[in-house]
């Protein structure tokens, strides 16, 4: 009877400490049983109590499968082939990436690929095609930029002028708004929108964006509150009607042709996003109704940006130590050229890293006016500048995150009521218990979770946690754009395929993390939202990651 106590016992103690180190395990539990059958209880006992001991220098179960090695310069340099194409369409890199993130040297090279900017099976002189192509348009929304400014500020000297002297009697105030110049002002600010037209070079003076026809979605968006706390009407946006939002989620998240790209002068702009030297995605393909965007709707951008931009962490600063390192003098010939205020507290590194968001959110605000600006966007644009040193490869970068992001920041809000439902469906799926206490506490749409959704857990993961999490998010992406197949991962992180709602499962795994806090004392979802909040700097992105993909592996058919 005892010899059964003991070998129940023994069996209990195998099987509690098995899954803490699958080597160690085995060889503990090799021994015990040669003494159990041997009878040689001393041993036993000895063994079973150093077993114990060593117990507290393994790591947690939830680390099993923590970051491998990163993808590092001299294996990313492994994968290309001669006339520089990757081999085998990208799959090993692809499974590196995912397994450990980018080595911050390679980030430059490496981002551009996970995002789509080149394509997976593009080869070096293409690749060089894209680039200067971008730079241009680049260049050329960057000069829209200007135009618009100058010519609001012509404006509203003319309405300072007539005002002024409509005061002081010195002429009629009716004479000067009849002036030609008053004319073109507001002529240039009316939407003169067309079925796939382009503007003619001699129309330059007009807003190039109020000529091109756009997807009908939502209004601009020009702020947007991520405390997550209160009211669940967070997301507000300036001049917008209720009778704009009248599209779906899956519209903002198609192919770039969907993306309305503005034409820019001597049909330079005309090419959309390039995913690669021969794909044509000119924004005449875009078949839908147009929409009004004028120089104000670009005022109401710019004032927000500069103010986000201004008010931007500096937590990026020592992973970029060229940036840091950036002299006064540049950084305030900068801010004097996209005309940045405000800024007399701040340090030179920061009011150069300010000018560059400006300067990159005012060309984004013109390239995708049915967006224009939210507040949010900053945050997603902040770590990419911080490793793309050039504003045209961190612009490029930014509208290729935005294509699945873009989504977020529209008024509607469908596209976040699409994704917190997901993150439901997975808490369900594999929590049954959890998912009915958040039922009586109505909060089973995951609404606490808001933020982690607008910003990609921007707010609650530190900055190379940011990055690691949003590589490997990426690599997923780039996986199911490239047409990897499902076999081609073979055992690769216990066979999760890779998934577009990657940070979806991400964030239900981080609430399964806390199921038993949130059960046993939250009795509100103010509680649970304070707690998500709280959990800045407190995360482990690996376990998050080892987490989200079991749960890719045990719901993704499911969901």
């Amino acid at each position: 009877m005892n010899e059964m106590r003991n070998l129940l016992a023994i069996w209990e103690l195998i099987l509690c400490y098995f899954r803490l180190s699958l080597k160690v395990s085995l060889f503990v539990c090799i021994y015990l049983f040669n003494s159990l059958l041997l009878f040689d209880f001393p041993s036993l006992l000895t063994y079973s109590f150093c077993f114990f001991l060593f117990r507290g220098s393994l790591k947690s179960p939830w680390s099993r499968r923590r970051r491998k090695h990163v993808l590092l310069p001299k294996q990313w340099k492994t994968f290309f082939t001669p006339d520089g194409k990757l081999s085998d369409g990208g799959v090993k890199f692809l499974k590196k990436v995912r397994t450990g993130g980018v080595d911050p040297s390679i980030r430059t090279e490496v981002w551009p690929f996970l995002l789509g900017v080149y394509d997976l099976n593009s080869s070096k002189e293409e690749r060089d095609a894209v680039k200067n192509e971008n730079r241009k348009i680049y260049e050329n929304l960057r000069k829209e930029c200007r135009k618009i400014i100058q010519r609001r500020e012509k404006s509203s000297k003319l309405k300072e002028t007539a005002v002024s002297n409509s005061i002081e009697g010195s002429g009629d105030f009716s004479q000067v708004l009849d002036s030609p110049c008053v004319e073109d002002a507001v002529s240039s600010r009316r939407s003169v929108s067309s079925e796939g037209g382009s503007p003619a070079a001699e129309d330059l003076d007009h807003p190039i964006y109020d000529q091109t026809p756009v997807h009908d979605l939502t209004p601009r968006c020009s702020s947007l509150s991520l405390e997550g706390e209160g009211d669940k009407s967070v997301l507000t946006c300036e001049g917008a009607s209720p009778g704009d939002s009248e599209s779906t989620d899956s519209d903002s998240s198609e192919d770039p042709e969907s993306i309305p790209l503005l034409s820019t002068e001597g049909g330079e702009g005309s090419e959309g996003f390039l995913n690669n030297a021969n794909e044509d995605s000119s924004s005449s393909k875009t078949e839908s109704k147009s929409k009004t965007h004028t120089d104000e709707d670009f005022a109401t951008w710019q004032r927000i940006i500069r103010l986000d931009a201004v008010r931007a962490n500096s937590e990026w600063i020592i992973y970029s130590p060229s940036q840091a390192a950036v002299s006064e003098i540049k950084a305030q010939r900068l801010a004097k050229i996209v005309s940045l205020k405000d800024y007399d507290h701040l340090e030179p590194c920061r009011i150069y890293h300010a000018a560059r968001l400006v300067a990159i959110l005012e060309a984004y605000a013109v390239y995708d006016p049915e967006i224009g600006y939210c507040q949010g966007m900053s945050d997603l644009l902040s770590p990419l500048m911080s490793v793309l040193e050039e504003d045209h490869e961190a612009f490029w970068c930014f509208v290729a995150f935005m294509k699945k992001a873009r989504h977020n920041f529209r008024l509607d809000e469908v596209g976040i009521r699409r994704q917190l439902g997901i993150v439901s469906k997975i808490i369900k799926g594999k929590d049954i218990h959890l998912y009915r206490h958040l039922e009586q506490l109505q909060a089973e749409d995951c609404f606490f979770v808001y933020r982690m959704v607008v910003v990609l857990f921007r707010r609650e993961l530190t900055f190379e946690q940011t990055l690691c999490l949003w590589e490997v998010m990426w690599a997923d992406q780039a996986a199911i754009r490239g047409g990897i197949a499902k076999s081609a991962w073979g055992r690769m992180r216990l066979r999760a395929p890779p998934t577009d709602d990657l940070l979806l499962y991400a964030i239900a795994a981080c609430v399964l993390q806390r199921r038993k806090l949130i059960i046993e004392k939250y009795s509100s979802m103010d509680e649970i939202m304070r707690e998500c909040n709280s959990m800045a700097g407190n995360l482990d992105v690996w376990k998050l990651l080892d987490d989200a993909h079991d749960l890719v592996v045990t719901l993704q058919e499911k969901i």
